[in-house]
């Protein structure tokens, strides 16, 4: 069953949009916080997004590029906007498809279903849908980039501090042995002890530094290291 993500305000429509595509056995979930939609993407993890342009705080614009960030799922815009403007600016913005408001259901539901077939189906080379997304407290980590994201700045890490930062991340506010980080820089290529894990920790504390973000991670003498969620924001 294929997952569809409703950014839209307008109630009215978005309810038409969820019955309808849920009578056709997809499953819908619509936007709740649109301050806060990338995250609830994350969350969500959708298969298609349909996408409204005027929304309350950002336009559809700026979160399409934000979606853009985590993903390549397909995004199919649905506006009163018709001017031809808008619609370059939507596939510009990573936009897949246009449907103007006032739409025919049937058409929106062709839509979806020739997006779904090449993205995932047999016109599909690979799945596009980018999955390797964390966050915590606004912070993301790109697995697939080995990129951490803070307030829109990015910093790219090696491949072992993304592994060290990762395992924080994913056991934050918790202490993390030194023995299980150890174990996770290791690669039966390169020797790895506790001068490594420490240049590693060092790292990943500058790059951290560099964005701004401050105390982030804790030593517990003689135990391991534990990322703290209420980290100082030094921007």
């Amino acid at each position: 069953m294929y997952r569809i993500f409703i950014i839209e305000d307008d109630p009215k429509i978005a309810s038409i949009l969820h019955d309808y595509l849920t009578r056709y056995d997809y499953e819908v979930v619509q936007a709740q916080d649109y301050r806060g939609v990338k995250q609830e993407c994350i969350e969500v993890r959708p298969d298609l997004v349909l996408l409204d342009i005027n929304l309350p705080y950002y336009d559809g614009f700026y979160w399409c590029r934000q979606i853009r960030t985590l993903s390549n799922v397909p995004i199919i815009f649905i506006s009163a906007r018709t001017g031809e403007m808008d619609q370059v600016m939507a596939i510009e913005n990573g936009g897949d498809d246009y449907i103007t408001k006032p739409f025919h259901l049937e058409i929106v539901m062709s839509k979806i279903k020739s997006l779904l077939r090449r993205t995932y189906g047999e016109y599909a080379g690979s799945d596009l849908a980018t999955r390797n997304v964390y966050h915590v407290r606004g912070l993301y980590l790109y697995s697939d980039q080995n990129v951490v994201e803070w307030k829109g700045m990015r910093s790219e890490l090696s491949k072992k501090e993304f592994r060290l930062f990762s395992c924080l991340a994913q056991k934050a506010n918790q202490i993390v042995s030194r023995e299980e980080l150890l174990e996770v820089l290791w690669d039966d290529v390169e020797f790895v002890d506790d001068n490594t894990l420490s240049v590693n920790v060092t790292r990943v504390r500058r790059r951290l530094g560099e964005l701004g973000i401050r105390n982030a991670i804790e030593t517990k003498r003689s135990q391991g290291y534990r990322l703290v969620t209420n980290w100082e924001d030094g921007q």
